[in-house]
């Protein structure tokens, strides 16, 4: 048998094909599966075509190779049954001036074998046929593309918004109608996205039942050649680690997957009771199982570990990526069906999240490695820091504005700042930055950047960097930087710790006497002007400041007093 060979052109639907009414073809036997799809259209008048053809065919014939005994003894059985042992996907018959009607027995024979059988009427030639077929391949091709380059710029978005990890699988959820996981080195789920699916006849929930096999899509299993319904071989494409995801090897629709090297093959697990599973928690089982295990194959474990692997589970394709340069994360796709242009789109998806969860060297790994245990083991900050690559440094809080700190939008925020040297704390993520490298405003986090430090320093610069950063929410901006203003007393506390102080001053005070205590004092003690602003007549100002002096058990007129009573107020939020 030959190899098959798929052109690197999308399949056309049989019933795309069917519905052209410019062509009048009208089918007449074989089975009226809407997912049979044809590569190309050939024609033959050999009474053996099995050795033209590659697979996938609509092969059109006139009948010029039929005896005129064929009706009564098995020449169409036989040239049926060639056909589909060679993977055709579709027979067409023309009317005129061989045969003024298909041949009974062969639509006999199509039937039997289920093989689709077309009418081609006589005002249509073969060429005309043929033509279409390629108009309405360019036409998918045309789709394919812009649905690649719509992906692939929605990806990139996602790539640039908070929380970019999960916005990414989000996206490419979306795009490939599934669901979408990142496994972590040791292979526990870090992130998912998509809806669940459902075993519902080998379909997904929403979706109709799918053929588990390529020979499937192309004419049904049952047929010879076909594959065992509810089982595909697991394909994998062998690489070194840290290489993109390759193309997996498919098999042309209408015919039989075949073993070739480095192929790895499983039996899917089709025929389970249905499950029940809740959106956006991920596959129930096998789906859920059989993807980790697809997982398991493409991460790093030596030399000639595959990158990119597919498998079918209950009627659902699965798809998993090696990520990075062999730091152990994999991408997981289960989508209810492998459209073209869904592996070029998962790529993408690969290199971003390789990108976002990937280390960024800013020295060696085992740079840092060697400042770990140097630091473990007794050694000063200032003996190790020249083994991370610079002299001075710059701290970064960062605190998100929405989501809860976890270790993937941590290690987001570091690959955003350009450091692999982060720590994660309770609400605050900590980045050591390069002062050669300028922090930028991250989307969906607030910033605090410490001013260049050396080794010795850096538990002042950590200071520097949590002030900044609360000075960054009390204003609301995106990012502030230590050291951008004048200082001031105020820069050493938390404005937390001023709140506190300053509610714990003014609580015998009521709201009217805390608003004409802050507006006298801003007026310097002006009795009329102070009037003037409140509306109030000035003796009402006099009884009330005179009011304050008594609830607070303090002069006034000390200016130490008005000082402390006006930080305090600055901080004061009624």
């Amino acid at each position: 048998m030959p190899d098959p060979a798929v052109p690197p052109t999308p399949p056309v639907s049989l019933a795309a094909l069917l519905a052209r009414e410019d062509l009048g073809l009208r089918q007449i036997a074989g089975p009226t599966d809407r997912a049979t799809v044809i590569h190309w259209a050939h024609t033959s008048e050999m009474a053996d075509p099995y050795p033209y053809l590659l697979g996938g065919e609509l092969l059109l014939t006139a009948g010029v190779h039929v005896p005129e005994a064929a009706g009564s003894g098995t020449y169409f059985d036989d040239y049926v049954a060639r056909i589909v042992a060679a993977g055709g996907a579709a027979l067409g018959f023309g009317l005129a001036p061989v045969h003024d009607t298909v041949p009974r027995a062969l639509v006999e024979a199509c039937d039997t074998h289920e093989l689709p059988l077309l009418e081609v009427p006589p005002r249509t030639t073969f060429s005309g046929v043929a033509r279409a077929v390629w108009q309405l391949m360019a036409q998918a091709r045309l789709a394919e593309l812009r649905r690649v380059t719509e992906a692939q710029q929605s990806l990139a978005a996602a790539a640039s918004r908070p929380d970019p990890v999960r916005a990414v699988l989000r996206q490419l959820a979306q795009r490939v109608g599934g669901w979408a996981v990142l496994y972590g080195p040791e292979g526990a789920e870090v992130a998912s996205a998509g809806r669940a699916p459902r075993e519902t006849g080998g379909g997904l929930a929403g979706r109709g039942p799918q053929e588990t096999t390529a020979a499937a899509a192309g004419r049904g299993a049952g047929h010879p050649g076909g594959a065992a319904a509810g089982q595909e071989p697991r394909e994998t494409t062998a690489g070194s680690a840290g290489q993109g995801p390759r193309e997996t090897t498919a098999a042309p629709a209408g015919r039989a997957p075949r073993e070739t090297a480095g192929r790895v093959s499983q039996d899917s697990s089709a025929g389970h009771a249905p499950q029940d599973a809740s959106a956006d928690h991920g596959p129930q089982d096998p789906v859920a199982a059989s993807l980790a295990e697809l997982a398991a194959v493409v991460r790093p474990s030596g030399p000639g570990t595959p990158t990119s692997a597919t498998d079918t589970a209950a009627g659902t394709h699965l798809a998993a990526y090696a990520l990075g340069a062999g730091q152990g994360f994999v991408l997981g796709v289960a989508a209810p069906q492998r459209d073209p242009g869904d592996h070029t789109i998962a790529s993408v998806a690969a290199v971003l999240l390789s990108l976002l969860t990937g280390e960024h060297q800013s020295g060696s790994g085992a740079a840092r490695s060697s400042a770990l245990v140097r630091l473990l083991l007794g050694a000063e900050p200032q003996a190790v820091a020249p083994l991370l690559g610079a002299d001075r440094w710059l701290v970064v809080h960062g605190s998100p504005d929405a989501q809860p700190c976890d270790a993937v939008a941590a290690s987001a925020l570091g690959a955003a700042l350009g450091s692999p040297l982060v720590d994660l704390a309770r609400d605050v993520v900590r980045v050591l930055v390069p002062s050669d490298r300028e922090p930028a405003p991250q989307p969906g986090w607030t910033l605090g950047v410490s001013a260049p430090a050396t080794a010795r320093d850096w538990p002042s610069a950590d200071g520097q960097a949590a002030r900044a950063l609360s000075r960054a929410r009390a204003t609301r901006t995106p990012l502030h930087r230590h050291g951008t203003h004048r200082p001031a007393l105020t820069d050493l506390l938390s404005p937390d710790e001023a709140e506190a102080h300053a509610r714990a001053l003014l609580a015998p005070l009521t709201p009217p006497l805390t608003e004409t205590l802050r507006t006298w004092l801003s007026l310097h003690g002006s009795w009329d002007r102070t009037a003037v602003a409140l509306s109030v007549h000035r003796n009402t100002v006099r009884q009330r400041i005179a009011r304050c002096a008594t609830l607070l058990g303090t002069d006034l007129d000390d200016p130490d007093v008005r000082m402390e009573l006006w930080f305090a107020l600055r901080h004061f939020a009624p």
